[in-house]
């Protein structure tokens, strides 16, 4: 089993960025926790973070064929990014959306997303563990699959 970590702009910030908000542990230090459990679980994790649209897009193009599932917090593009979704319907990889924060608790444009309809499942609201829940949600789905 190949999953991959997509995560967008500003998430490298992690750490320092508004901690009230996203916490106060970095990037590495969550997908470090979220490569460690897929290890235990015998299941490959690779991520990947950007600033830019077009290299997370062409990322999810490149996992087309190479991996069994995406596990996506795609920050601000999540709002906005017409050219995310279309890459990932595209390509028709499955995938759960996930945010550290609850984007319904917080301003009206972050309520709404550009991802979720299309997504297996969408995790949000419970900082780093965010990521290991919807680590979980993907990996019953697929294994649903077989």
């Amino acid at each position: 089993m190949r999953l991959l970590l997509i995560n967008g702009p500003n998430l490298n910030l992690l750490g320092s960025r508004e901690p009230s908000i996203y916490g106060s542990e970095t990037l590495d230090a969550i997908e470090n926790r979220v490569k460690k459990k897929a290890e235990r679980e015998g299941v490959s994790l690779e991520s990947f973070q950007s600033n830019s649209e077009g290299a997370l897009v062409d990322r999810i193009h490149m996992a087309l064929g190479k991996v069994d599932g995406l596990l996506i917090n795609a920050g601000a593009y999540t709002h906005t990014s017409v050219a995310l979704r279309d890459a990932l319907l595209s390509t028709a990889i499955p995938y759960v959306e996930l945010h550290l924060s609850n984007t319904f608790a917080r301003e009206d444009f972050r309520q709404k997303s550009l991802l979720a309809d299309c997504a297996i499942g969408v995790v949000s609201g419970f900082g780093g563990m965010s990521y290991e829940l919807a680590f979980d949600g993907m990996m019953e789905y697929l294994q649903a699959l077989k």
